[in-house]
């Protein structure tokens, strides 16, 4: 079992990631699925749980690790939201007693629907409520769904909350792949949207080539989390997040062409009105609306040219925008 602290959040989560420590002392309210992005679908389940845990039940979330799509196609499938991501999101609500990162593989994966409510979910986790989507799927290819958890709640006596999905002003329901698409494209205000928040990239503030600082456009530098679906390539306008301030920024997700021949993908953000020491330290950058794409310049006084112009661009834009 881990106990995570993230910021200065207390440490009241805790995270269980191993089989034989899969039991809870108490009735527990729980709540099954991937949560891949935490999207409004995902928050208004969350919300089920945050009034069970009022009533005095401990708070679940179940989810799965790695992911079945990640499991099954035998590559790393990017996520709108990694394992740390997911563990900070849930830790910062306040509400969750535990998350278990359930640890799929080919022999758990192959576990009958039936006795994983049995086994896991009822005699290791205590389980008075489940709520989950109507799209829930576990166990043996797939199969345990939403009207199983119904059936077996008479037999074990819990309760269920089989949850409405959310529908976007289009009519189409927010999953987590309307999210991928939005963020494919670039959308990065309907991906705002359909999360309830921007979707952002987090890690630790990386020493760079310091050019920035050389022309006077200093910079920071991020590595995106393993596994961590980005969007296309190209500047944006963006927050930053460092200890619990948020500052006015200008992005660029890419390769940097003009000033480096290295493979390593990289965030590089441009903060207003900010001059400190921050390396090492732990940020998030929330991606609000593209700018342009990545560029290949023919000199660093064209780099620096089109640098100037997007902070003047940003400006405008946080005046206007936000």
């Amino acid at each position: 079992m881990i106990h995570i602290t993230t910021g200065n959040i207390l440490d009241i989560m805790e995270i269980i990631t191993n089989l034989d420590e899969f039991n809870i002392e108490g009735r527990t309210a729980l709540a099954l699925g991937k949560f891949d992005g935490i999207h409004r679908g995902h928050q208004k389940i969350i919300a089920e749980l945050a009034k069970k845990r009022k009533e005095g039940l401990k708070t679940v979330i179940f989810t799965f690790d790695p992911s079945p799509a990640t499991l099954f196609s035998g590559k790393q499938i990017p996520e709108l939201s990694t394992k740390e991501e997911k563990r900070r999101y849930f830790e910062k609500t306040e509400l969750i007693d535990y998350l278990v990162e359930f640890p799929l593989t080919f022999e758990s994966a192959a576990i009958e629907p039936d006795i994983f409510i049995k086994d896991i979910l009822v005699d290791k986790l205590h389980v008075a409520f489940i709520a989950a989507g109507t799209d829930v799927s576990f166990g043996n290819k797939g199969k345990g769904d939403y009207k199983l958890l119904e059936e077996k709640s008479l037999e074990y006596g819990y309760e269920t909350d089989i949850v409405d999905k959310v529908q976007y002003k289009d009519g189409r329901i927010i999953s987590s792949t309307y999210v991928r698409e939005a963020i494919a494209m670039g959308h990065m205000e309907k991906a705002e949207k359909l999360l309830g928040t921007p979707y952002s990239v987090s890690g630790i503030i990386q020493h760079g080539r310091s050019l920035g600082h050389t022309i006077g456009v200093p910079t920071v530098n991020i590595i995106p989390e393993s596994g961590k679906l980005l969007p296309p390539n190209g500047v944006y306008y963006s927050y930053v997040i460092l200890e619990s301030k948020t500052y006015k920024g200008m992005t660029n997700i890419g390769f940097k062409p003009t000033v480096s021949d290295e493979p390593q993908m990289g965030v590089e953000t441009y903060i207003y009105d900010f001059d400190s020491d921050i390396y090492g330290k732990f940020i998030e950058v929330e991606l609000l609306s593209y700018r342009r794409p990545e560029m290949h310049f023919e000199s660093v006084e064209a780099l620096t040219k089109q640098m100037q112009e997007d902070i003047a661009a940003g400006k405008i834009y946080f005046t206007d925008e936000r």
